[in-house]
């Protein structure tokens, strides 16, 4: 990039001044200029990676990190239940796929309601819900009320996430989609990261203490919902525009999708094939990624290491986020979401593949930081596709049943994972990495009818 005018040309004058003339304040001026000069740069390059969203995505976006820094009480559950409640390690496994299954149904019925009653009440609801849940549980006693009220946690939990994925699509246009998926993937991480920081040290006071503060932040994400977010379904109305204007494009009978935006029940989404492969394979995919949550600390503790040391190489995986992936997200969603989010899978595959040969925490923390960039690259981009392949009037429907995939490997995850680590570590591993290959194999398989359905559905959206 060249210099601007007014550097140049102090440069000229200095060159013409005779030897051994003082010179001036010239680095003075330079160095302004230079200042200068990197301001717009400096503009462009925030711009590029935080502007040009609208206003409710931020307030969705601030939701978003204030309800993860309150995240404090799933992660800490099983401890909770074993250690404060005294249930034994069978028992707790139950409550907790309870919970899971809780969640898997709550996503489709949610997303289905998000379309009907709209996004900013689902967001709403599923908010305030969750915190009178969290409370319940805090004050359950009894194995019956416990897993009751396990069960209304689980229901709550992600009531609001296929409102929050449908509205990122209602209000940001599909090339800006990435990104501000992207923007959200960022926001939960480093709201996560700072609840284990307060959870853990919430939970050496009490572990009511926890209950209280995840719901007070739910309390608070409701209110700032209700408050910032425009109400109604944006899809519906776009829906009934589109079929006032006319008939919709027909490429649902090329793709094998639903036509235009005609709507459907609760499974409507299950006439789709190309979304039902897709979900195939981003079922796949979280398989092997959470294994980093599941198997992962049971392999490295067969290897002698302790619970400190797997903290030590994971905490490789949030630090990397929160540094690279604002910097990345921009560029990345300049490609084609299809074979970018393949690279990532494949990347992923690779390092979990390579877990097999680690056997000291800096093996596996180097393979932390393989499989951490290939979800870096994954970030935002399967929301973003699955936006692209609902009908204005499913979005919600489309995300629910890409929400209820990621709840369903939470339950398979686990059961596949710890099966396969007992056949071996390497077995487990080398599975996670033929896994992470074959989806991406089949990601760019699919990716010509995904390009098909995008583009029609860009065509849908303009008129």
């Amino acid at each position: 990039m060249s210099d601007p005018p007014d550097s140049m040309g102090t440069v000229t004058i200095t060159d013409q001044r005779a030897p051994g003339d003082v010179l001036p304040a010239a680095p003075a001026a330079l160095s302004a200029a230079s200042g200068t000069a990197r301001l717009p740069r400096l503009r462009a390059f925030t711009h590029a990676r935080v502007g040009g969203l609208p206003r409710p995505f931020w307030v969705l976006w601030s939701g978003t990190l204030i309800n993860r820094i309150g995240y404090m009480v799933e992660p800490f559950l099983a401890y909770y239940l074993t250690g404060v409640r005294g249930l034994s390690l069978t028992t707790t496994g139950a409550i907790l796929a309870v919970s899971g299954a809780g969640s898997v149904v709550s996503q489709l019925v949610s997303g289905s309601l998000s379309d009907r009653i709209g996004r900013r009440e689902m967001l709403t609801l599923g908010m305030l819900a969750n915190a009178a849940a969290l409370i319940g549980l805090g004050y359950s006693r009894g194995l019956v009320s416990i897993l009751a009220a396990t069960l209304l946690f689980g229901l709550t939990i992600d009531v609001y996430r296929p409102a929050s994925s449908a509205l990122v699509a209602d209000l940001v246009p599909p090339a800006e989609r990435p990104r501000a998926y992207g923007l959200l993937f960022w926001a939960v991480n480093l709201g996560f990261s700072v609840a284990m920081v307060l959870g853990g040290t919430l939970a050496r006071s009490g572990f009511q203490w926890l209950f209280w503060a995840d719901a007070g932040t739910c309390a608070v994400v409701g209110v700032l919902a209700w408050r910032g977010l425009p109400g109604g379904s944006p899809g519906r109305a776009r829906a009934a525009k589109a079929r006032e204007s006319g008939p919709p494009a027909r490429s649902g009978r090329v793709t094998g999708g639903p036509a235009g935006n005609r709507g459907g029940g609760l499974l409507g989404f299950a006439r789709d094939r190309v979304m039902i492969a897709y979900l195939a394979l981003s079922l796949c995919y979280c398989f092997v990624y959470l294994q980093a949550y599941t198997t992962l600390p049971l392999a490295m503790r067969l290897q002698g290491l302790s619970p400190q040391e797997y903290g030590l190489a994971m905490a490789l995986n949030g630090l990397l986020i929160i540094a690279l992936q604002p910097l990345v997200s921009g560029w990345l969603g300049k490609h084609d979401p299809c074979t970018v989010l393949a690279g990532g899978f494949a990347v992923v595959g690779l390092g979990f593949g390579l877990t097999a040969l680690a056997g000291s925490v800096v093996a596996y923390a180097a393979t932390v930081v393989v499989w951490t960039l290939g979800e870096i690259v994954t970030a935002g981009l399967g929301a973003a596709i699955v936006a692209d392949l609902a009908p204005v009037s499913m979005r919600g429907r489309y995300s629910g049943a890409y929400g209820a995939v990621w709840s369903a490997a939470y339950l398979l995850g686990p059961l596949g994972g710890t099966r396969l680590l007992a056949l071996g570590a390497p077995v487990l591993w080398v599975t996670c990495g033929l896994m992470g290959a074959g989806t991406a194999l089949g990601l760019l398989a699919l990716g010509p009818a995904i390009r098909r359905r995008s583009r029609a559905a860009a065509v849908i959206i303009q008129v």
